[in-house]
């Protein structure tokens, strides 16, 4: 089975990378900035929004599957139009093709969201990705839509780098006890979608970890499980900012669950420092500083065989 791997040089993508050489597959995999370093992987140059190059990766490497984990954040041209180019390059050829979205496609009204619901975004990275998944559910039948949530590593993500530049004063900002994700694990994540690439899967799923946090809970957890201090982090409330985008969006993967063998693990199992305490910590200064509707942080039911 030969891979290609689009955006493999990113955060998900590399962890795909890593687990497909360590599987055994022969792999190809493209970049927009600079290369990966994994070796055993041929690496190729790509712009989503040249579709002659998208062809000429496809022919050379001639892959039976297609994984695609871009993030061309708001940029509409490689965002929607990309996954366009793409759905239509592989369904042409017969290819398998796999495209990683994000809960950014929900805005938050109806809070809690299955693999049924249909996407009603609110910000231009929402709208991108939602106009992507359409498209490839329209132009590839037979592709696999997974939507994601948050992905945290063992200190190597985004928010777990903001989570240390806030406590440490390198960054200027706060960790908002109403912003509500799902956060996942990337090598979960990343298993899952392998375990869905080499299936007969088609159609929408969801993959992410079953502890909905805010992300002042989850940076508690985290600074905790890394030795520092969470009265360092700052605190505020999203609501109380201009900043565009939904406030509390909880994926319900449990139907996608029931089919795979590897466990999306909650933030608190695989944070390792996530204990108790922590949670209490966190609760109890979101307590303090403002008087929650909501709970910060729920256990969604597709981890109710693990609790």
């Amino acid at each position: 089975m030969t891979v290609l791997i689009i955006g493999a040089s990113g955060f998900l993508g590399t962890e795909l990378v890593h687990q497909a050489t360590s599987a055994g597959r022969v792999t190809a995999a493209t970049f927009n900035s600079r290369p990966g370093d994994a070796s055993g992987t041929s690496w190729h140059h790509l712009d989503l929004r040249h579709p002659r190059r998208l062809d000429e990766i496809i022919d050379t490497v001639a892959p039976s599957m297609v994984i695609n984990a871009s993030s061309g954040e708001a940029d509409w041209a490689v965002t929607a139009d990309g996954p366009v180019r793409l759905a239509e390059a592989t369904a042409r050829r017969g290819i398998g093709l796999v495209h990683v979205s994000s809960d950014a496609v929900f805005s938050g009204t109806h809070v809690h969201y299955d693999e049924t619901a249909l996407p009603d975004p609110v910000t231009p990275y929402g709208a991108a990705k939602a106009a992507a998944e359409t498209a490839v559910r329209l132009l590839h039948p037979a592709s696999v839509v997974a939507r994601t949530s948050l992905i945290i590593g063992n200190g190597r993500s985004a928010h777990e780098r903001v989570v240390h530049e806030l406590a440490g004063g390198a960054r200027e900002g706060a960790l908002f006890t109403d912003d509500i994700r799902c956060p996942v694990h990337v090598a979960d994540l990343a298993a899952a979608l392998w375990e869905l690439a080499v299936s007969d899967a088609a159609g929408v799923f969801h993959l992410a970890g079953c502890d909905a946090l805010s992300r002042y809970a989850l940076g508690v957890l985290i600074a905790r499980r890394d030795g520092v201090d969470p009265s360092l982090l700052p605190v505020g409330r999203r609501a109380d900012t201009h900043l565009l985008g939904a406030l509390d969006v909880r994926l319900n993967s449990q139907a996608t669950q029931r089919r795979l063998s590897i466990r999306l693990r909650g933030a608190r199992e695989f944070l390792g420092a996530a204990t108790a305490a922590a949670d209490a910590d966190a609760m109890h200064a979101d307590a303090e500083i403002f008087d929650q509707v909501r709970p910060q942080t729920e256990i969604l039911p597709n981890c109710e065989d693990i609790v």
